[in-house]
């Protein structure tokens, strides 16, 4: 041993180290100050005296070596960082148990966690949260046994550090990614529930978000004073925190369902109006052209006041008595009808006798009903321009809807097929109707019918058409 050292610190040492350098192979090490470090390949290894060949760096323990043109790598050797990098895990974790409590006493279960923030870097916070009372977890090892499952994702091989956010900040990522691929209609509700969630948890970061937390905001909302909401509102709210929390799930955010065993306020749902017969004939003789026609159209098909502000002329098929819905208005845009299906009515012959006058020599197109200034009916403004007004001269509750309501009580007295009804009322059940041919039959030929019967006497009184004139404009009464 004496004489290996001789070799490698004696006389010899000023002789040993221009043969090193002479050798001109140069690998790479890691060293505190730098990431690399260029050295003599040989300069690394001498044993009794002996310059190593390149490749001999493969047999040192430890180190994982690869030549590459006449350089060995070795990489550095990953550590842990509080601020920015990649936090590793340096060991399993047990966490900390700490009973706490007088008159009841809670298990408190702590242990570190990676945080993934906003701007890329990472960070490694202590986490605590309550297991449970000393009635569930009589010992500390039953304690022990729950902290473990908690930890399971943490110790897991392939954990990785979860993004954070605060509410109001995920929201704003929520709409601008998902929120986007809803109707239009759909989007302004979720915005104004969203934005009353925002109002009570913007600034709660959303791992820190509990069941509790989202109980004690529904309790606010469900208790007397300014901040008191309806039942129907705030189920709305707790369905949209619902879709906004599962995509927080699936991106990482978070593991826990926020949404899980909350109580909700009992819903009352009040009696929605609904137009008789008697009703509707006194709404269309009220009315002017084309709204008799409109409202006649409504009361016998039950379709939606948007679907009607989106019907062109070629719709309507006078030969087959039959109208077919495949749009609908809302606001100034034409989108899909409602489920994103077409809709297939059979009309009665006396309804299809009366949007002759709309369809003949004209442009299939054109929208099939057209404002006083000769533009497609807007879903808002017949309602308030045309119907509302009728309605108060008449004393009656209700609006576009009540129409609907009263064609699903005319179909139950009639005893329509529950198929029917379904197709009429865009209610089908994707369960039973999913992939279904709409094909308009002889239950629908009979239904069509008996409906027109009930309309057929109201006195309609049509404006002349001049010869040969397409001209929509002449719908309107003057």
């Amino acid at each position: 041993m004496q004489e290996r050292g001789k070799d490698i610190v004696g006389s010899d040492r000023q002789e040993r180290i221009p043969q090193l350098v002479d050798t001109g192979k140069a690998v790479e090490i890691p060293v505190p100050s730098s990431n690399w470090v260029v050295l003599p390949a040989s300069a690394l290894l001498a044993v009794n005296g002996q310059v190593c060949s390149p490749p001999a760096p493969r047999l040192i323990a430890g180190f994982e070596a690869v030549p590459h043109e006449n350089k060995v790598q070795y990489p550095r050797e990953s550590s842990g960082q509080r601020n920015g990098g990649s936090v590793a895990r340096k060991r399993y974790q047990q966490g900390s148990l700490i009973l706490r409590g007088k008159r009841i006493k809670k298990w408190y279960g702590r242990w570190l966690e990676d945080e993934l923030q906003p701007d890329g870097s990472i960070i490694r916070i202590h986490r605590s949260e309550i297991l449970g009372d000393k009635s569930e977890f009589p010992t500390k090892r039953l304690a022990q046994r729950e902290l473990d499952r908690r930890l399971a994702a943490i110790n897991s091989p392939i954990y990785r550090a979860k993004p954070t956010a605060r509410f109001e900040d995920f929201a704003e990522k929520w709409k601008s990614k998902v929120m986007i691929h809803h109707e239009g209609s759909t989007q302004d509700s979720d915005k104004s529930e969203i934005k009353a969630w925002v109002a009570a948890l913007g600034a709660i970061r959303l791992r820190d978000i509990s069941t509790e937390v989202v109980q004690d905001v529904i309790t606010l909302w469900s208790s007397p004073g300014k901040d008191k909401r309806s039942g129907k509102t705030i189920r709305n709210r707790v369905a949209t925190l619902r879709l906004l929390w599962a995509s927080a799930k699936a991106w990482g955010y978070v593991t826990h369902d926020v949404c899980d065993n909350l109580v909700l306020p009992t819903w009352n749902r009040e009696e929605q109006p609904s137009f008789t017969v008697a009703q509707v004939k006194q709404i269309i003789d009220a009315a002017n052209e084309p709204y008799k026609t409109v409202f006649w159209l409504v009361a016998e098909t039950g379709i939606r006041r948007g679907e009607i502000c989106g019907l062109n002329v070629g719709d309507v098929n006078l030969n087959e008595q039959a109208i077919t819905v495949q749009r609908s208005r809302w606001k100034s845009k034409l989108k899909r009808p409602k489920n994103g299906k077409k809709r297939f009515f059979a009309l009665s012959p006396q309804l299809t006798e009366r949007l002759r006058f709309y369809v003949e020599d004209r442009n299939p197109e054109e929208p099939l009903f057209l404002s006083r200034e000769g533009r497609r009916l807007h879903p808002d403004n017949f309602i308030k321009r045309q119907l509302k007004p009728i309605l108060k001269k008449l004393g009656l509750d209700g609006a576009a809807h009540a129409f609907r309501h009263g064609n699903a009580s005319l179909l139950d007295h009639l005893a329509a097929p529950m198929k029917v009804r379904q197709d009429r009322l865009g209610h089908a059940d994707p369960r039973t109707t999913m992939g279904y041919t709409h094909v308009i039959g002889d239950d629908h030929r009979k239904v069509a019918e008996q409906l027109g019967g009930f309309f057929a006497q109201v006195r309609l009184n049509l404006p002349k058409k001049e010869s040969g004139s397409g001209d929509p404009s002449s719908q309107a009464a003057v």
